[in-house]
């Protein structure tokens, strides 16, 4: 993967002022109760490539928001994200002991630890969203917590999760996978991207049209590559364990289609993401340079 060094730049630039919001938001560890908040930061900081803040800047950027606005749309949807890692890593879910190369929360704490930090999390993330004067347009500000709530719920991320535990050691078709993880993976990479757009102060329904496409086919995107990685990387390098869905009889995108039919995937859906932004050329390099940083991660 050739990425420019700008982009890098960019990227590094996002993550760390990411890390420094989210710092900000998640209660200090000194304050009651305290280890309820301790575990909030250990699972949500110090980790990941924040590759849904990533989105949220970039099509913020395309519809010329303010970064200090999209900060708190990147960090409410990182927030969802990692509460949902918490709980998919309990026994009652895909039990897995490692998260972002350290000790899943409920290992590192207890379960009933880790069930409130995700509650907590989750609540969090619509306390952000829904504070007085994020967004001089108060009806923006409505659709975005409205967006975020779909996203995370029963027709999003956990309804999306339920389906996949349901499809434990089931035959799936590809059509039945991409619903799957059009729900469980997709509806938040969407919405991260969406609420990046919504933070504009021009708002172009045109441009919002352009980044939903997008961030269709780079969420499904995203799940395949993922899928890929989990059956060609190892542990260390994924920082959780690898093989997993194999071994858990889950299907997967490799498992149905073949790696290098998945992988072939992977670049068709790149392609149909970036497609419809070249007219805009370099307003639109941002998303064009993560599309290339998300499907070819790895590579």
């Amino acid at each position: 993967m050739d990425l420019s060094t700008d982009f890098q730049s960019w990227a590094k630039s996002i993550q760390q002022r990411t890390e420094q919001a989210l710092d900000k938001m998640l209660p200090a560890t000194s304050i009651a109760p305290n280890k309820l908040h301790e575990a909030m930061r250990y699972a949500t900081l110090g980790g990941g490539k924040r590759v849904r803040a990533l989105l949220a800047h970039a099509a913020g950027e395309f519809c010329g928001a303010n970064a200090n606005i999209i900060d708190q749309s990147a960090i409410a949807v990182e927030l969802i994200h990692a509460y949902s890692l918490v709980h998919d890593d309990m026994p009652c879910m895909d039990d897995d002991d490692l998260r972002r190369g350290k000790p899943s929360c409920h290992k590192q704490y207890d379960e009933a630890t880790a069930l409130l930090v995700g509650d907590a999390l989750q609540s969090l993330a619509f306390q952000i969203l829904s504070a007085a004067n994020l967004h001089k347009d108060s009806q923006h500000q409505l659709k975005m917590i409205n967006l975020l709530a779909v996203a995370s719920g029963s027709r999003g991320m956990a309804g999306g999760q339920a389906i996949d535990l349901a499809s434990v050691g089931e035959t799936l078709s590809q059509t039945e996978l991409e619903f799957m993880h059009i729900h469980k993976t997709g509806a938040l990479i969407r919405v991260a991207a969406l609420l990046g757009g919504y933070s504009g102060n021009n708002f172009d329904g045109s441009r919002i049209a352009l980044i939903d496409h997008y961030a269709q086919a780079i969420g499904l995107a995203f799940q395949v590559v993922d899928d890929i990685l989990d059956a060609e990387a190892d542990t260390a390098t994924l920082g959780k364990t690898a093989g997993k869905d194999a071994n858990r009889n889950k299907p997967t995108y490799v498992t149905i289609l073949g790696l290098v039919r998945a992988k072939d995937l992977a670049q068709e859906l790149y392609e149909s993401a970036i497609e419809p932004l070249k007219a805009h050329d370099n307003e639109a390099l941002r998303l064009v340079q993560l599309a290339q940083f998300i499907t070819q991660r790895g590579f």
